[in-house]
């Protein structure tokens, strides 16, 4: 169904830095592109949170009908450590230091980034392409460069000239920097530099003896530059102009603005027509990092093994609390927050389980029609997660109302609010419900609380009335209401 027809989009624009109406280049098809991890590590959450707000993004255009191609890159070499043209590649001396291959690093890192991201219930890209898998076509690139006169060789390296590009075009258009601004910001070369200017940047470096990651190419061994493998992975899949490019907003400077400079300078026109770019995770106020020990990886969050959070958190309570800031917004993880967010996730999936069983009458309270295009209002306007979760609790309001009898729904608004929730709390929020939880932690509750609740009949079969409320007082204690009804006892989280 191609709902796209009926909806307008609106999406904020980085280049332009203004919201802009989304229009494809080929009707009913979209080209995104996203950077993807380094994988020399276990994937930081604040990379999950990123890859979780296109992943909504996807979701959301595949469910207004149009033909995605997705694709999302592994960074397996090139990236240093520095992420600038001098240090380490990050692979590499994470190879060196454990003594293993490098393509041993990427792999362990690979899976550990896919398990991750399966837990948090991402639909896979379209297209998940390797640098390492891509060095001819970056290699033919530099060629183009090279020849139209934006790029020189030296020592086996070659680099970016981004002054003479700069001529031409404008460099730092993206990132709203003046080359002038930044050359008089910037120190002398050093006499050991073989770049013309302090700006240029690396397409091709050589390898010296130690480096193991290595290829053949017209100026020597070497390996390619950290910014080359995107300009590459993105114009051979999607062309050379494109719909979406995504990545963190620490990104856009240098990495998307050197991207821009490859693309314009080996294309002759400029890549991309929307730059989407989502903001980073803090963790209780602070910039995460290993170094201090404000840092915390997704699996420890969600085994509870880990010396910051008071308890585990199931990946779909994590994910809602994701999609409660908007992308472009800075969101600040604490034991506080999550437990919030968790408590509203439970309400949520308690609601939806609840309309099942909604009895219907001849009128309803709920203009269900206008609450419906209310939802594709708040996705429509940039993607906005959290104003399109407030109209879902606008939702779970009328429905505890019907339950309780204080309101009521015909049959047909029923089944269209129901339709209408499954669709943007499982399909496009990406949520499960709380049985289907990853780790199983949920439905070990369920079963925990039923124990207790059979423990508790047996009690008062026996006149054990005592034993009875301390079970019934201890759970509420814990935010486990039972309620006892002619059907037996059910029981609600808060």
């Amino acid at each position: 169904m191609q709902i796209y027809k009926n909806q307008t989009l609106k999406i904020y624009n980085s280049i332009a830095g203004k919201k802009e109406v989304f229009k494809p280049i080929n009707e009913g098809h979209i080209g995104m592109y996203v950077c993807g991890p380094t994988v020399y590590s276990n994937v930081h959450l604040g990379n999950c949170r990123t890859f979780m707000s296109f992943d909504m993004i996807f979701r959301y255009f595949k469910h207004l009908g149009y033909k995605v191609r997705y694709v999302r890159n592994i960074t397996d070499a090139g990236h240093l450590v520095d992420d600038a043209d001098e240090g380490e590649d990050k692979i590499a001396k994470k190879a060196l230091l454990e003594q293993i291959e490098p393509m041993e690093v990427v792999q362990r890192y690979t899976v550990d980034f896919h398990n991750t991201l399966q837990k948090f219930n991402f639909l896979p890209p379209s297209i998940e392409p390797t640098a390492t898998g891509h060095i001819i076509e970056q290699i033919e690139i530099i060629k183009e460069i090279i020849e139209k006169g934006f790029a020189y060789e030296v020592n086996g390296s070659v680099y970016f000239d981004v002054v003479t590009f700069n001529k031409t075009n404008n460099y730092g258009k993206l990132s709203g920097r003046k080359l002038e601004d930044m050359i008089a910001n910037t120190r002398e070369l050093s006499a050991q530099s073989d770049k013309k200017n302090p700006q240029d940047f690396a397409l091709w470096k050589k390898a010296e003896p130690e480096h193991i990651m290595r290829w053949p190419s017209p100026w020597g061994d070497g390996f390619p530059g950290w910014h080359l493998e995107c300009t590459a992975m993105s114009t051979k899949y999607l062309g050379k102009t494109f719909d979406i490019h995504g990545g963190g907003m620490d990104l856009k400077f240098p990495h998307h603005e050197c991207e821009i400079a490859q693309a314009e300078a080996s294309n002759g026109v400029s890549p991309v027509n929307y730059w989407l770019h989502a903001n980073m995770l803090t963790l209780n106020g602070k910039k995460m990092s290993k170094s201090t020990g404000n840092n915390i990886y997704p699996n420890e969050m969600f085994t509870g093994e880990n010396p910051i959070l008071s308890k585990p958190f199931s990946p779909s309570a994590v994910r809602f609390f994701m999609m409660q800031a908007h992308y472009t917004s800075i969101l600040d993880l604490s034991n506080d927050a999550l437990l919030a967010s968790e408590k509203g996730y439970l309400k949520l999936m308690e609601a939806i389980t609840n309309l099942k069983g909604l009895p219907t009458g001849s009128s309803s309270n709920l203009n269900v029609d206008a609450w419906k295009q209310k939802c594709y209002d708040a996705m429509n306007d940039d993607f906005n997660s959290p104003i399109l979760i407030a109209h879902l609790f606008e939702a779970v309001k009328h429905i505890n109302l019907i339950k309780d009898g204080k309101e009521s729904i015909t049959a047909n608004d029923k089944t269209i609010l129901e339709e209408t929730l499954n669709t943007f709390v499982f399909e496009i929020l990406g949520l499960t419900g709380v049985n289907e939880d990853g780790n199983g932690n949920s439905k070990k509750l369920e079963e925990v609380v039923n124990l207790l609740i059979q423990l508790r009949n047996d009690a008062r079969s026996n006149k054990d009335f005592a034993l009875s409320d301390q079970i019934r007082d201890q759970l509420l204690a814990m935010g486990i209401q039972l309620k006892d009804g002619k059907d037996g006892t059910t029981f609600n989280v808060s």
